[in-house]
């Protein structure tokens, strides 16, 4: 029973006695008016408040603290971002009720290169403990990255292939937890070190959970093993030029807690990533991010005794290449990126889902610009541009071979105006083309996983978002308040649409229950999205070592089709906030959640009550001088609330894990 829990408190203690370097980053209030850098969000790495739509970015400390076996998870305190939620492996980020091919998911710049966007019991091979921070970025940034992210763009960085030479010559961090919900341990292990001109890179994690607990008893098969290593080196030939590569490995074991199935999943990857100074006052810097994964997973059925049926294959390979000159000033214009970007994508399955959805092969290239332009002090302008080229073959249920191209064309343009140094308001409009993906093309039978019949229709459109949203930033003393609100009107959206049928693994359906599939065909429609998000705080008491700060979060989307139908699997609106203390020994806070019922569900859909999150966490640097020595004490679902995600597939019969008290031991010198 205990298993779990000694793992966990042995790496802990094995890796104390290293000698490490400091890699907290200090938590800087709104008060202390200390920059919060990205990169994602623009070419030219700047402060985050900088951009016309709000970019989000979590940071290691709040990651390790949060806990949970998924990117969305690290991300459940954004406004905004919701979880696919269909295992404790599972948690594909949902943006503004926009998820899968909508929602751009990248490891350092490049594709996740996986198969989460064929069906929701897919899990993305990125585990947050190997992770430094995310940042999620919507606006004319996500042109950048890709056609598919309308949604947004979710950027994992990790440092595996280093962007800088390390101020020390060696430092490291080891992070340890315990939960109780599913009696978890999970270690992970990162360092850095530098030798003259080359920086090197490590890391390791490993992470054991059992079936977890719910109000209602111990939620069958939701158990979640995974384990992950990778080296990187890097090489500063000079102050403006590096280029380095690194090795990744990733191992993922879960169940699929709606059915008897567990996924055993593996990724290597290889990554590569340059950046060479050009010098020039007009060409700046050339830099060139490649990757090449190859991706496998086995939907297993056991038998018993520890023996195991293969039942499906599922099989990715994947290059994602990208190369971005950044340019000097021009005219108006502060700093312009172009870029180009080449994809290839083989995907196939073996064994009983092969029927799902044939061999596809996806080619894509593109082209792309940024630019800023700032007019006076006030007005900062970004716009965006990218024109692809998509060709993708695959085989739908008319058994006949089907090659489509499509040219999607996308822009965006974003202003913001500074009223004063407390007061930003912004807007953002854009106007985003995305080519039908290869399962809403292409899917021709039966996925136990979701446990449906799903049929693509190779006649698809591409789909066409014209968006439009508004934001204000308030940056006082001691307040901080971010507030947006979006409008999207679709053009041939596409959606998995369920009939009220249900099929057997033949295709042979009945009106109505009595089989075991539920019958989901992809169609198009108009649509509309809108919503609203808000998150702000008050430092309500400061001392010369800490302060008190109150803080409240709200997010809202709704969702409907022409005609008037709901969209399927929106998430709900929720609101709440709490108190958090911090200062240089002890950190707390105490935060509580509504997140209210939806009833606006999809057709042949069911609704989901409402519940209250209550979470709390508590750390302790006992040396101050030293403050990456912690331990953490963290409660989850603390009042043992029964929990139901609207926007999973298997909500009916999944609960969410009960209350959840975690320890966490973290040592970084």
């Amino acid at each position: 029973m205990y298993r779990s829990y000694l793992l966990a408190t042995a790496a802990a203690v094995a890796v104390s006695a290293i000698p490490l370097s400091s890699a907290r980053a200090d938590t800087a209030t709104a008060s202390q008016g200390i920059e919060t850098v990205v990169v994602t969000a623009s070419p030219i790495a700047g402060d985050i408040d900088r951009f016309a739509t709000i970019v989000a970015k979590v940071d290691r400390d709040d990651i390790i603290r949060q806990g949970g076996g998924t990117l969305a998870d690290a991300l459940s305190n954004v406004p905004g971002v919701a979880s696919s939620g269909f295992a404790a492996g599972v948690g594909r980020p949902i943006i503004r009720g926009m998820d899968a091919v909508r929602v751009r998911v990248l490891e350092d710049g490049t594709s996740s290169s996986d198969v989460s966007d064929v069906g929701p019991d897919h899990g993305v091979p990125i585990d947050p403990l190997s992770v430094q921070s995310i940042e999620v970025v919507r606006g004319a940034a996500t042109l950048r990255y890709g056609s598919q992210a309308i949604g947004g763009v979710v950027n994992a960085l990790n440092n595996r292939v280093p962007t800088a030479l390390p101020d020390k010559p060696f430092s490291a961090e080891a992070d340890a937890a315990y939960d109780s919900v599913s009696d978890a341990g999970q270690t992970a292990v990162m360092a850095d070190a530098r030798e003259g001109d080359f920086a090197f890179h490590a890391d390791g994690f490993y992470r054991h959970a059992d079936d977890y607990d719910t109000p209602i008893g111990t939620q069958a098969n939701s158990f979640q093993r995974g384990d992950g290593y990778t080296a990187g080196a890097s090489y500063f030939p000079d102050d403006d030029t590096h280029f380095g590569i690194a090795a990744i490995h990733y191992d993922s074991k879960y169940g699929i807690p709606s059915d008897t199935t567990f996924i055993d999943m593996r990724q290597t990857k290889v990554l590569a990533r340059g950046s060479i100074g050009l010098g020039g006052p007009l060409f700046q810097t050339l830099n060139v991010d490649a990757s090449y994964a190859t991706y496998t997973h086995n939907e297993d059925d056991p038998l018993g005794g520890g023996a195991f049926d293969v039942v499906s294959t599922f099989k990715n390979r994947e290059y994602d290449g990208r190369a971005e000159l950044v340019m000097g000033p021009i005219g108006p214009l502060a700093s312009t990126a172009v870029g180009i970007e080449l994809q290839s994508r083989e995907y196939s399955a073996l064994g009983d889902d092969s029927a799902f959805l044939f061999p596809t092969v996806t080619h894509t290239a593109a082209a792309f610009v940024f630019t800023e332009l700032p007019v006076g002090d006030a007005l900062h302008i970004q716009g965006s541009a990218r024109i692809e080229n998509s060709d993708i073959n695959g085989t739908p249920a008319s058994n006949v071979f089907t090659q489509r191209s499509f040219v999607p064309i996308s822009g965006a343009i974003g202003v913001l105006y500074d009223v004063s140094d407390a007061v930003k308001v912004g807007v953002t409009a854009s106007s985003t083309a995305r080519s039908p993906a290869i399962t809403e093309l292409f899917a021709r039978g039966a996925h136990d996983g979701p446990a449906t019949f799903e049929t693509g229709n190779p006649a698809l459109h591409m789909e066409r978002a014209n968006s439009v949203e508004t934001t204000l930033r308030l940056r006082l003393d001691r307040f901080r308040f971010d507030a947006s609100a979006y409008y999207t009107s679709f053009d041939n959206y596409i959606f998995g649409q369920l009939t009220g049928r249900t099929c057997d693994d033949d295709g042979v359906c009945v009106a109505g229950p009595g089989e075991e599939l539920k019958e989901l065909n992809y169609e198009q429609a108009g649509a509309h999205f809108y919503g609203a998000e808000a998150q702000g705080s008050y430092e309500v008491w400061r001392t010369g070592t800490g302060g008190l700060t109150a803080d409240v979060l709200a997010d809202s989307v709704h969702a409907k089709l022409t005609g008037g139908l709901n969209v399927p699997r929106i998430p709900p609106w929720r609101v709440g906030g709490g108190f958090s203390w911090k200062s240089d020994m002890i950190d707390a806070s105490l935060r509580a959640f509504y997140i209210g019922e939806q009833t606006d569900f999809g057709s042949f859909d069911t609704p989901t009550a409402s519940y209250i999150s209550l979470d709390a966490n508590l750390a302790w640097r006992p040396f101050v001088s030293h403050p990456g020595y912690e331990i953490a004490l963290v409660g989850h679902n603390l009042t043992d609330d029964l929990q139901r995600n609207a926007a999973s597939f298997n909500k009916d019969v999944v609960a969410l894990p009960g209350r959840d008290i975690r320890v966490v031991l973290r040592i970084a010198t």
